[in-house]
């Protein structure tokens, strides 16, 4: 079946920059809308950053501007550039994939930790 392996979170100072990864095996990963989801302790996961199958990109208002969406198809792998982090940015990040491009979800990630200090 489906599965999504994130990775690159950790602790970074304000200011600093993350990338996280995705892992997608067992799908045609090409044809998956994919997204970045976070939820932080108390609040609502939130739809951070999307990308479809033909490379379209948005992202929550947030972050536009400090961070980046993009996918490699050939390593079946997502990745999130985080750049100018804040403390608001602190959350437990998701990867989610749209396998039919409809915008439901119906794969998630176990999710990768990201902290950043002030």
């Amino acid at each position: 079946q489906v599965q999504l392996v994130e990775s690159g979170g950790g602790l970074v100072q304000a200011g600093g920059s993350l990338r996280l990864s995705c892992a997608v095996s067992g799908s045609i990963f090409s044809l998956y809308a994919m997204g970045w989801y976070r939820q932080a302790p108390g609040k609502q996961r939130e739809l951070v950053a999307r990308i479809t199958s033909d490379g379209s990109t948005n992202y929550a208002d947030s972050v536009k501007g400090r961070f980046t969406i993009s996918r490699n198809n050939a390593k079946n792998t997502v990745y999130l550039q985080m750049n100018s982090l804040k403390p608001e940015d602190t959350a437990v990040y998701y990867c989610a994939a749209d396998k039919y491009n409809l915008g439901y979800n119906n794969y998630w990630g176990q999710g990768t930790q990201v902290t950043v200090s002030s």
